[in-house]
């Protein structure tokens, strides 16, 4: 078999300048890997750097939030801030014709997703995503929705069940590269071993068979391994053991597909005896290092952090955080040339991380979000299919409930708490304080007219959220349509979604996007937006103008 070795372990990388990287790391096609870098089908670098979003693996059986927002508005507003890439967690369970549940589609939200499975509302989230020039990986979180596993199989879904849905996930969106690869399964954790030869749990020859098998049906995905917990007595967070990689290397039968993959959490996850260290956190480089961050360091592959999160509440989590985004290789300095990552989680209702979004599943944790801000990396070219491809070949034969307890952000150590368990049967909008609406006004070109309202929807000391509702009153369609006005103080707006939004000192301009732009009669849509305020404010008076 061909694949990644410790034989490459000598191996220097080439310098490459960032500004360079940065410049041609359009992400265009499929993608491969070559020493340490994942590099597009031009042979230019990329970096992902991405969010994870979770739900298709609870019993909600769909990405979470969606009872309150709009898919594609949740997408356009992780790409606005600077996410380029989807980390999509999912059970096997999605392979039995599972009906999502909590999907609000009132006053026209989510209308495209009515009456479809869980496999098809994924393939309308890897259509949309790749569309806007962001990437999906496919992460096997757990075996069923009842909890994760240690191992990759339970006695209610064996791994044959395992390598047949991968390979039926491999063969729908063959050809839809907005899909680049699949991570094979979440956190093994003890007993898993790493090279210890034993088929019933050694998790490295596991991940060979079923990377062989996916690759041998989609031979362009990249094939995403995570860690165990524990290798030569040494013990860290699930998923988050690499050491014994170097010794034994997981093989594949196509080059350049192997990346590894390790998690890494913070307090409010598990206390650790690093966290407690009398030099912490000077002493983390040297113990990731040690655990995953050699592979990167020897240019033997690369080395993507595919969940690390804390609630921020203490010094020692933001220090954490601080220093773990500093090893990751700031985006301004090493380019592409860095490694990757997806943060735990875009959901706020992760029990022991929070996420990016608040409560209100609209409105940012600007200081959380604000740490990552110097690893975030630019959006890829738009490709892919729109939507999956077949429906599947695997109908999945798993029934009962998985041995495991943890959901996933659990440590080595610690049973941990849940990590996106939530039922979310919230149909509500997002809370605050309303301030006001503007009636904005009417524009028109012939027969075309559009209306445009501002909503203030929250409000706090330095900011808001705000939704404006953009309507046909006829008596013709609209093909597109241009919102501006006017903020009445010092306000910028400093993110948005579901439009291209645009600020020159106080006037602001917001253009439809290519799904929202076309209105029929009496129809109408939404964008949002967050600004940052100062002093008195009032609901400024808006414009529309149709296409």
């Amino acid at each position: 078999m061909t694949g990644q070795s410790s034989a490459t372990a000598a191996a220097t990388p080439v310098a490459v300048p960032a500004a360079a990287q940065a410049a041609a790391a359009t992400g265009s096609g499929y993608w491969h890997t070559s020493g340490r870098q994942i590099l597009d089908a031009n042979n230019q670098p990329v970096r992902i750097a991405g969010i994870n979003w979770f739900g298709f693996e609870t019993n909600n059986y769909v990405p979470h939030g969606l009872w309150s927002r709009d898919y594609k508005s949740m997408i356009d507003q992780m790409k606005s801030l600077g996410y380029n890439t989807i980390r999509l967690p999912y059970s096997d369970d999605i392979f039995k014709g599972t009906q999502p549940s909590s999907i609000n589609y009132s006053s026209g939200m989510n209308a495209d997703l009515t009456g479809l499975n869980s496999l098809g509302v994924m393939d309308k989230i890897v259509g949309y995503a790749g569309s806007i020039g962001m990437r999906v990986i496919l992460d096997r979180h757990r075996p069923d929705s009842a909890g994760q596993s240690a191992l990759w199989y339970t006695a209610s879904v064996p791994e044959s069940t395992w390598i047949t849905n991968l390979k039926a996930l491999a063969t729908r969106y063959q050809g839809n590269t907005a899909v680049i690869g699949i991570d094979l399964h979440n956190e093994p954790h003890d007993p898993a071993c790493w090279g210890c030869g034993d088929t019933s749990v050694d998790w490295r020859l596991a991940a060979e068979r079923a990377g062989d098998a996916v690759l041998g049906v989609n031979p362009d995905l990249l094939i995403f391994v995570e860690g165990v917990q524990s290798f030569n007595g040494g013990s860290t967070w699930w998923g988050g053991n690499l050491q014994g990689a170097g010794q034994y290397p997981v093989e594949l039968n196509v080059a350049h597909r192997l990346v590894y993959s390790a998690h890494e959490y913070a307090t409010s996850v598990s206390q650790q005896p690093w966290f407690s260290d009398p030099t912490f956190p000077a002493n983390m480089s040297a113990i990731w290092d040690k655990n995953w961050g050699y592979l990167f360091n020897q240019n033997i592959a690369p080395v993507w952090v595919g969940e690390f999160g804390t609630t921020l509440q203490s010094t020692i989590d933001q220090t954490w955080l601080k220093t773990l985004v500093q090893y990751l290789r700031p985006t301004a300095t090493y380019g592409a040339d860095s490694y990757q990552w997806a943060f735990w989680s875009w959901n706020p209702n992760s029990g022991d991380t929070g996420g990016i979004l608040n409560d209100d599943w609209t409105t940012v944790n600007t200081t959380k979000d604000a740490y990552l801000a110097g690893i975030k990396a630019p959006a890829f070219a738009a490709g892919g299919a729109s939507g999956g491809a077949s429906g599947g070949t695997s109908s999945g034969t798993s029934s009962g409930t998985s041995s495991g307890t943890s959901s996933g952000t659990s440590s080595g150590t610690s049973s941990g708490t849940s990590a996106g368990t939530s039922s979310g049967t919230s149909s509500g909008t997002s809370a605050g304080t309303t301030t006001g609406t503007s009636a904005g006004t009417t524009g028109g070109s012939g027969t075309k007219s559009c209306t445009a309202s501002l909503h203030i929807d929250n409000q706090w000391n330095a900011g808001f959220t705000a939704t404006v509702t953009v309507t046909d009153p006829g008596p013709s369609a609209v093909a597109g349509w241009t919102v501006g006005w006017t903020w009445p103080g010092g306000q910028q707006v400093t993110s948005g979604w579901s439009a291209d939004i645009k600020q020159t000192g106080a006037s602001v301009t917001a253009k439809n996007l290519s799904y929202n732009g076309a209105l029929s009669p009496n129809g109408s849509t939404s964008f949002g937006l967050q600004a940052n305020a100062t002093g008195a404010f009032t609901v400024p008076a808006l414009n529309c103008t149709p296409s």
